[in-house]
């Protein structure tokens, strides 16, 4: 064995290694992007669920941007109030007042309530159901469809399907929107969590029409809106709304209503 060839070898390896250490070294130093303290707080105090109903890219997203004072502190909907307060904390700002929302599905027709203009047999996806002849089986062109999309983009298991139409359980939802976007026929909404009333329907379609394809559909008779003594309750495209910030929940507009397409939350 040629000794001198060993230790030239040794050299060589020992030089490059020796010269991409420095080189690292440097490129570190460089390229180094100052982090705020105040960001790896906010992360840290996050749920970290990575959700996105923030409308930031996950969680690292969110703490950057309320550092760099683009978002609020209480920009998290899945860690609420609570959290707000501890960010507003790190941030040396004043927690502001929030109101906890949930999801909420404008529909309540289920297969026993509703009628269908055919049998359906095909996949089980919402989306795909509108190159469905009618956008679907149902006669109600505004309802739920059933096929789950919502479910299945929902990371805390909050919303079901029962007997053909997705149910969201309050207790459980975080109000990250998920659902919202996943829903094709725009029937989920979030609405406070201490809403005691909601109209449970989303149809277009003149009183007539909605009478025939769904027995708890609301058919713009305007009874719950001439009984609302707030003003609260609106008509619009036949369709009852209630304007949360005038509800005093008084609950004339669930008792007046003919169909029963206002729902008592409690």
């Amino acid at each position: 064995m040629n000794i001198a060839g060993v230790v030239i070898a040794m050299a060589i390896v020992g030089g490059i290694g020796l010269f991409i250490g420095l080189f690292l070294g440097i490129a570190a130093i460089k390229f180094s992007v100052n982090v705020d303290e105040r960001e790896a707080a906010v992360l840290d105090a996050l749920p970290g669920n990575n959700c996105g109903g923030c409308g930031f890219p996950g969680c690292s997203g969110l703490a950057a941007a309320i550092a760099g004072g683009k978002a609020p502190v209480n920009a998290c909907p899945v860690g609420g109030e609570e959290v707000g307060k501890v960010i507003a904390q790190i941030m040396g700002v004043e927690a502001e007042e929030t109101v906890r929302k949930v999801a909420f599905v404008e529909c309540q027709g289920d297969c026993d309530k509703t009628t269908v203009d055919f049998e359906y047999f095909g996949v089980k996806d919402c989306r795909m159901l509108a190159f469905v002849p009618n956008g679907g089986p149902k006669s109600c062109n505004y309802g739920c469809l059933g096929g789950g999309d919502c479910v299945a983009v929902c990371p805390f298991d909050a919303i079901h399907v029962v007997n053909g139409v997705a149910l969201v359980d309050k207790e459980a939802c975080k109000a990250c929107g998920k659902c919202v976007e996943a829903c094709p026929k725009d029937l989920i909404k979030l609405i406070p969590y201490d809403a005691r009333y909601a109209v449970a329907c989303s149809s277009k379609d003149k009183g007539k029409d909605t009478t025939k394809s769904c027995t708890v559909g609301c058919i713009g008779c305007q009874i719950c809106k001439k009984n609302c003594p707030s003003e609260a309750v609106d008509i619009i495209d036949f369709n009852a709304t209630i304007d949360y910030d005038k509800c005093t929940e008084c609950g004339a507009c669930m008792e007046k209503c003919p169909k029963k397409a206002i729902l008592n939350r409690a």
